[in-house]
């Protein structure tokens, strides 16, 4: 049997996912997990070079759901890599069992597969299977300490993600029946690119109501106020591995499925435009996320509400559509994962030094860890937002943007941005700098997934190189 890159990128996940829960060994059971990912992010930056398969009924590549997929392989490699040396710490000062570790290792890959699949899905009933497969398997490994707060953590994210799944689902099946009268019943009602090609013959006002429950049921999972409730938890109490792909790919894969949506609408002249509606909870977003950095005191609580904040801002700016706003965007979503996901990194070693998450707790990290304390600085300073990082860049594009054509709301999506920059530095200046205060235990985690992210950032920052901006300026033509 023989295997093209896309069937790799699923392939190699959940095959991993089968022998990883085999695989008593803590040591064993790490690489292969390391070797996985990055052999999956192999296959999925294939794609860029061989030829990609016809679309089928179930699975196709385009050059939309091509960035996310190399970015969400990518991601997931490093996060495995920083996981090997976290959770193996873990194993040592008791927090985890090596049959937990199994556990562990096998759902990391069934997160990956899910996550996968829901990016390459040309079918929107498995894309939702997808997503609720890898939310499933989030769930889990939330609350892999089995503490009373990591459960309760868990439970939240469950039932308020099982309530937005459900209204995801709905949305889906009102989607089918606008389209069962044009395409006819069953499979071709569901398949990806029938229905786009279909878009203007459509029912609109099915269309409108199918919208609304996507927008709140995917929303949901994008961390948008008001149905952030799980996300603080779920960082504050998993795995800071977890925490990382959470924050850089599982919103991120919530977003997909939204975009795909909007494009629909958009391409059915009759509908109301999704945009207003994008707008706003973007705003919304980035507006109490803001205010809501300045109240947190768990460090990993506080880049839970700042992911809140940037993932407003790119939905901001998918609202506004067009070549410029969609470009914003997407870069801004790129910046985002690999910034905040160092960031995740960095406050995993900093936790398992600190034996804390307490702010109140962490000083003088500069000091004690200059590495890990100088690493975390650029990485903040980098997501609030500070020249020449590329969220500078993308962060630039979007309030430009807004100015020139929504200049009163620009001034709010300001306002919010200066809120959170305020924030940022303040509980910077604690953490990094001072006398080092609490215990210095050695530190475990790896470093390299930390200043490689770093260096992606600022590089793109400094110089976008130009087969990327024709690639993002394709896209953004795409998303319309």
């Amino acid at each position: 049997m023989t295997f093209d890159s896309l069937s790799l990128v699923l392939v190699l996940p959940i095959f991993a996912a089968a022998m990883l829960a085999l695989i008593p060994g803590y040591r064993v059971g790490a690489w292969i997990n390391v070797s996985a990912s990055f052999l999956t992010f192999l296959s999925a930056a294939s794609l860029f070079v061989v030829e990609r398969p016809a679309p089928g009924s179930y699975l196709h590549v385009d050059d939309l759901n091509i960035v996310f997929i190399v970015l969400n392989t990518f991601v997931g490699t490093t996060a495995a890599f920083f996981s090997a040396s976290y959770i193996g710490h873990e194993l040592e000062t008791g927090r985890v069992t090596r049959a937990t570790l199994r556990f562990y290792h096998a759902m990391f890959q069934v997160m990956m597969f899910g996550m996968n699949l829901a990016l390459v899905s040309n079918n929107v009933g498995l894309m939702w299977v997808a997503v609720e497969l890898a939310t499933l398997s989030t769930v889990l490994m939330v609350g892999l300490y089995r503490t009373h707060a990591a459960l309760e953590a868990a439970w939240k994210y469950f039932i308020l993600g099982s309530v937005g799944i459900a209204l995801a689902l709905f949305g889906t099946i009102l989607i089918y029946m606008s389209a069962q009268p044009v395409l006819g019943e069953g499979l071709p009602s569901m398949v990806w690119t029938n229905l786009i090609a279909s878009a203007p013959q459509l029912d609109a006002r099915m269309l409108n109501v199918a919208f609304v429950f996507l927008i709140v049921g995917y929303g949901t999972k994008v961390g948008l106020v008001p149905f952030h409730a799980w996300l603080p938890d779920a960082h504050a109490e998993g795995p800071t591995p977890i925490s990382a792909v959470l924050s850089g790919l599982l919103l991120n894969v919530a977003l997909y499925a939204v975009l795909r949506f909007k494009m629909l609408m958009t391409a059915n002249a009759a509908a109301v435009a999704p945009g207003p509606l994008m707008i706003g909870l973007g705003l919304l977003s980035v507006v109490f996320a803001a205010a809501m950095l300045y109240r947190r005191r768990d460090v990993k609580r506080l880049f839970a509400y700042s992911s809140i904040e940037h993932m407003g801002i790119i939905v901001f700016a998918f609202g506004m559509g067009g070549p410029l706003a969609n470009f914003a965007g997407l870069l801004h979503m790129v910046m985002h994962s690999l910034t905040k996901s160092a960031i995740f990194f960095a406050l995993g070693s900093v936790a398992q030094i600190k034996g804390t998450q307490q702010l109140a707790e962490i000083r003088g990290l500069t000091q004690s860890h200059p590495a890990l304390g100088w690493g975390l600085v650029l990485a903040i300073l980098s997501i609030a937002g500070m020249p020449p990082s590329g969220v500078f860049m993308s962060e630039f594009l979007v309030v430009t943007t807004s100015f020139s054509r929504l200049p009163l709301l620009a001034v709010v999506l300001v306002l919010g941005l200066v809120l959170a920059f305020g924030a940022l530095l303040l509980r910077l200046t604690g953490v990094a700098f001072g006398e080092p205060k609490g215990q210095d235990a050695p530190m475990h985690g790896s470093l390299l997934p930390l200043w490689l992210h770093l260096a992606l950032v600022l590089l793109i920052g400094l110089h976008m190189p130009g087969p990327m901006v024709a690639w993002f300026r394709a896209v953004a033509a795409l998303l319309g």
